[in-house]
């Protein structure tokens, strides 16, 4: 059972770490009834969405590591890099002040909800302006500011604060937004999780049952790939307005079950 557990939760970890649903909340709640689970495996998983992700931009990403000498290239690495940099800047600087994310379910199913809302009154907003997709250099900046806010306040969701950010700030254009929020998803979580199995491992913190956590790893691959390829399909003909809609009722339901004791 602790391996079915195990790929349960790679599962959830695979569907909720790139849709704009928050993979927080998601797994927090998982984890009550399926048993708490250690950082390193956390960690894990993450790592095996972030995979998932690289495989599907990986043409996009070669593109742009050998096109270094075209001009756009060029400027839309470079964009890549800032909105990374002020992510890193910012998350050593929290790190160092000893933030620590909240462990109980009011703040994450509040988070939910709020933002929840602001996706819909964001996506009208940003159906007004003219489709583009060029991602401008302020872009990039709000891009960066939104990843460290929604990794301090989480049930935020990185995906739906660094989307809707892209959107608001000048790239309107669904896709661009997304393509611009995941590339920088990259090597940000790649960075994050890094950290973290560097740090467990030089305070010989980690602790994982390895076999549970290369299923986990597994499941939340392949999951994430396919929730992904879905995701940038949907967006094609469709807005984000389902994601709000589900973020508010499961953020209620989060609430709801935290009064009655049952969380």
């Amino acid at each position: 059972m602790d391996y079915l557990n195990d790929a349960i939760l790679g599962v959830i970890e695979g569907i909720t770490e790139f849709l704009p649903i928050s993979s927080t909340g998601h797994l927090l709640i998982a984890e009550h009834w399926l048993g708490a689970r250690s950082d390193t495996f956390n960690v894990v998983i993450q790592a095996g969405a972030i995979l998932a992700v690289t495989i599907i931009y990986w043409k996009r990403i070669v593109s742009l590591l050998l096109g270094w000498r075209n001009p756009e290239n060029r400027a839309y690495a470079g964009k890549l890099i800032v909105a990374f940099l002020i992510t890193a800047v910012l998350g050593l600087i929290a790190k160092k002040l000893g933030f620590k994310l909240p462990e109980t379910i009011q703040p994450i199913a509040w988070a939910l909800i709020i933002g929840g809302f602001w996706m819909i009154a964001a996506e009208r907003i940003a159906a007004r302006f003219p489709d583009r997709k060029e991602v401008t250099w302020t872009v990039a900046i709000v891009v960066g500011v939104a990843q460290i806010i929604a990794g301090i306040f989480p049930g935020t969701s990185r995906s739906a604060a660094t989307i809707f950010a892209a959107m608001l700030t000048g790239t309107s254009n669904r896709a661009a937004a997304t393509e611009f929020a995941f590339l920088v998803g990259i090597p940000t979580m790649y960075a994050a999780s890094g950290y973290e199995l560097f740090s467990q491992f030089r305070h010989n913190e980690m602790q994982a049952d390895w076999t549970g956590l290369g299923i986990a790893f597994v499941v939340s691959t392949i999951t994430a790939f396919i929730a992904v390829k879905w995701l940038l399909g949907f967006i094609q003909t469709h807005r984000f307005t389902s994601f709000a809609i589900y973020r508010i009722l499961f953020g209620a339901a989060l609430l709801g079950l935290a009064a009655t004791g049952a969380l």
